[in-house]
């Protein structure tokens, strides 16, 4: 492939609602530009972009995937990014990658809420907006009532169509290119230019177009209130400008099955779209904290993102990047901000789906990939030794659904962990933790379907077969009242005996484990002794008297006791301490504590009360609300984590996948009497097990 200059590029995230034909639409411009010799279609299996075993498998995206589309002189650098809730992360790796967002918008289905994720996620990166309508041939869709209304209604009346199409019987009979005056009939994909129709919208979408133009500049402002017409050239420089600050979003139609209106919609992309060199400047931070502007300009020292990895255990590692400023070559090392080492680069390649292909640099601009940087992972910089920097990284979703994995084998945890820390290098929206309480490891996905892929990808890639379970909760336990308690150990057996005695107040207190203290007087347990009361006590809180979790809030004060000047030893003392703990806590009033986090529920104005309702259901407390910067309430409560296994499979459910949350530990609260009972039945179930 040959080399663009960043004026020539123009990197586009295709996002938007599952089902609406993303990838389709990626196929439709490889296959047109001539960068494939066959249209590759999801449902085959066949397609450039969906090239892993699962995507393949489910017919659908789990990952962002690129492909190079070269059109009308320059280079369309196309990402296909996940619609499916659970692989949201592959967005947020293409919205960091892109200088616009292409919103796909199924003709059939319309607008979702995956719709109105994409577009929120890309005004909070910053990036311009597009429409692109998909799917055109179906004849129950009524695109200007139904789509075109419905934009307006949800994104507001920057939605302006530019490429549309004549609907006569339920067909498209043509398509308008509005911002040109030309209108096209397609057969077999092929386009022909036809005399423009007549058309009810045309002259209203025209004069929104010219207001939009009139708006860019002073001139055309005037020229537009004299009622002079634009020049052609006025019109697309105006458009673009208008794209490029979101004072447009606008809207172009094609067809990824029929092809039909997919070269005038490249077309319009190229003309209309900011290329990498008219991309918003990234601000970095230097190493002393400054704050720093970056241009894309290739003649400045090298600053590049990595927004993607894929860890493959046969391959090996594949870290793609963009580039800021500068070029990557293998003939200049980079510095990674965030290890601090120089990072050696063996070769740089061109990616069109899972192909690649040697180049001999990357330009500021322009997006490639890297192999074999073993310790570089999504989000680092890559910079110059002379001007050493830190770009932004990538804001993914939150994880926030949990679950235990276990080996079907007995044996390979380690396996497991090894396999899974390879996938979190790919995907790091994925959280991994070994609970050494409950002696489970957690993992923690977007929901269902990602936690389903990570279990599916630890068979094919690392051989190992999982089950996934709920999550133990890490209860505590605690007393209730200070009880004075003796425990005495005495062993004789023929030879030196063991002899350790002990008394003990034990009480409540504010500490996260044990305070221990001591008020012996007369000597009747040597100084030296003290420790190893301590640490049999230390030893002896690790398993309560009510269902055997750890003991927090103890207070155990050793104010008497006697020893044997033969006999006593640390180990005596050791376990007299631990004698005299089973005896205390029994009679201390203990209880069970459960585990409370703050909950922080995102939801719409008209799903606050089902969600509040849930709430109170879940023996959760509502702490309070407030507003966030896109208008959606924000609920603060706090809840049980026993209660909340299932919250994210239940507000996906309840706001159609509008809402969102985060669920922190805060601290741990008395158990109801009912709770509790059932806790400590199953631990001497399991116990009995």
């Amino acid at each position: 492939m040959k080399q663009y200059k960043a004026q020539e590029i123009i990197n586009i995230a295709l996002a938007g609602r599952g089902s609406s034909g993303m990838t389709s639409l990626a196929e439709a411009m490889i296959y047109v530009s001539g960068g494939s010799d066959r249209l590759g279609k999801v449902a085959d299996g066949n397609t450039v972009m969906d090239f892993d075993p699962e995507e393949i498998k489910r017919k659908a995206s789990i990952s962002i995937a690129i492909a190079p589309v070269e059109w009308s002189g320059k280079k369309l650098n196309v990402m296909d990014t996940p619609g499916l809730f659970d692989f949201k992360a592959g967005e947020a790796e293409g919205m960091r990658a892109a200088d616009i967002a292409g919103v796909v918008v199924s003709a059939k289905h319309g607008c979702g809420v995956g719709t109105e994720k994409a577009f929120i996620y890309a005004r909070r990166r910053g990036l311009p907006r597009m429409f692109i309508v998909n799917g055109l041939c179906d004849e129950s869709v009524d695109f200007y009532s139904s789509i075109i209304g419905t934009l307006k209604d949800t994104f507001g009346n920057k939605v302006c169509p530019v490429f549309v199409p004549v609907v006569k019987g339920g067909k498209a009979e043509c398509y308008i290119d509005i911002l040109n005056g030309k209108a096209y009939k397609y057969a077999q994909g092929k386009a022909t230019e036809v005399a423009l129709p007549e058309f009810d919208y045309y002259d209203e979408y025209l004069d929104a177009l010219k207001e939009v133009v009139a708006e860019t500049d002073e001139e055309l402002m005037e020229k537009y209130f004299g009622g002079e017409d634009f020049t052609p050239e006025e019109m697309l420089r105006g458009v673009k400008t208008a794209v490029q600050n979101s004072s447009v979003y606008p809207v172009v139609c094609a067809d990824a099955i029929t092809l039909d209106g997919i070269p005038q919609m490249m077309d319009l992309i190229c003309a209309i779209a900011p290329t990498a060199a008219d991309g918003t400047e990234e601000v970095a931070e230097t190493e002393s904290g400054e704050k720093v502007t970056v241009k894309v300009n290739e003649a400045d020292p090298t600053a590049a993102i990595i927004f993607k990895t894929v860890a493959d255990p046969f391959v090996g590692k594949l870290s793609y990047f963009k580039v800021i400023s500068g070029k990557v070559s293998p003939d200049a090392p980079l510095v990674n901000m965030r290890t601090g080492e120089s990072e050696r680069i063996s070769k740089v390649l061109f990616v069109k789906g899972k192909k690649q292909e040697d180049a001999a640099y990357i330009g500021a601009g322009d997006i490639g990939a890297i192999p074999k940087l073993s310790q570089a992972q999504t989000g680092d910089t890559l910079c110059a030794p002379q001007r050493k920097l830190t770009l932004s990284g990538i804001r993914y979703p939150h994880a926030t659904h949990k679950m235990a994995v276990y080996p079907k084998k007995k044996g390979e945890e380690d396996k497991v962990a090894q396999g899974i820390a390879r996938l979190l290098e790919e995907d790091p929206s994925l959280k991994f933790t070994s609970d050494k309480e409950t002696k489970e490891m957690v993992i923690t996905g977007l929901g269902d379907q990602h936690l389903e892929v990570v279990v599916a990808k630890l068979k094919s890639k690392f051989n190992v077969e999982v089950t996934l379970q709920v999550p133990k909760v890490a209860y505590r336990e605690a007393i209730r009242k200070r009880v004075q308690v003796q425990g005495r150990h005495k062993k004789q057996s023929g030879g030196a005996g063991q002899f350790g005695d002990v008394w003990i107040e034990f009480e409540p207190c504010g500490a996260a484990g044990l305070e221990f203290g001591e008020r012996v007087v007369g000597g009747s347990v040597p100084k030296n002794f003290f420790p190893a009361v301590e640490k049999g006590l230390l030893e002896a809180i690790n398993k309560g008297p009510l269902a055997g979790y750890p003991v927090v809030g103890l207070k155990a004060t050793l104010y008497d006791g006697s020893y044997h000047p033969v006999d006593s030893n640390e180990m005596a003392f050791k376990m007299a301490a631990k004698i005299a703990y089973k005896n205390g806590m029994a009679l201390a009033n203990p209880t069970l504590l459960e585990p409370y986090g703050t909950l922080r529920a995102t939801v719409s104005d008209a799903h606050m009360g089902d969600i509040m309702g849930e709430v109170n259901k879940r023996r959760g407390r509502i702490l309070g609300m407030d507003t966030d910067e896109d208008g959606m309430q924000v609920i603060e409560a706090e809840v049980p984590m026993a209660e909340m296994h299932d919250f994210n499979t239940f507000i996906r459910q309840a706001t159609q996948g509008r809402g969102t949350y985060t669920f922190e530990f805060v601290r741990y609260e008395d158990a109801p009497a009912n709770i509790a009972q059932k806790v400590i039945e199953q631990a001497k179930q399991d116990a009995e097990d």
